[in-house]
């Protein structure tokens, strides 16, 4: 349980990071286009702080590098599901439009989900031996 808390953590956290990001980028590069680069922005974060604190007992078996490539495409299904929830909330409700935030909030639960069966069962699935003494 306590590995699914600290998961929620770092999901709560990378929503900051998707929140920040959107709203920074948004005037440049239009809502859509910028939820597409926040939502990378928060993978990046997720991925350093599940492989440094939820799974730390957990391994991949990968090289950092592609560990986090397997990563970014494990979340693109659970980013698929968020995009997915928070583009028809922009477009069917003038409200969500006006105030992005809850079209992240409404996309980033979803895609919670099928983002930690990822991570748990298929990325950091191995146990990383125990260290021996002497």
């Amino acid at each position: 349980m306590s590995q699914f808390l600290l998961f929620a953590v770092s999901g709560t956290l990378g929503f900051l990071v998707d929140s920040l990001t959107l709203y920074l980028l948004k005037g440049a590069l239009g809502l859509y286009l910028a939820r597409a680069v926040s939502f990378l922005a928060a993978v990046f974060f997720t991925w350093l702080f599940n492989r440094s604190l939820t799974f730390r007992n957990q391994r991949s078996g990968y090289s950092r590098r592609s560990e986090f490539g397997v990563y970014l495409a494990l979340m693109a299904a659970g980013g698929s599901v968020n995009y997915l929830i928070f583009s028809l909330l922009v477009f069917f409700f003038p409200l969500v439009h006006a105030q992005p935030i809850i079209g992240v909030a409404a996309g980033s639960i979803a895609g919670m989900f099928v983002n930690w069966v990822t991570s748990k069962y298929f990325l950091f699935r191995k146990s990383k031996p125990s260290p021996q003494s002497g």
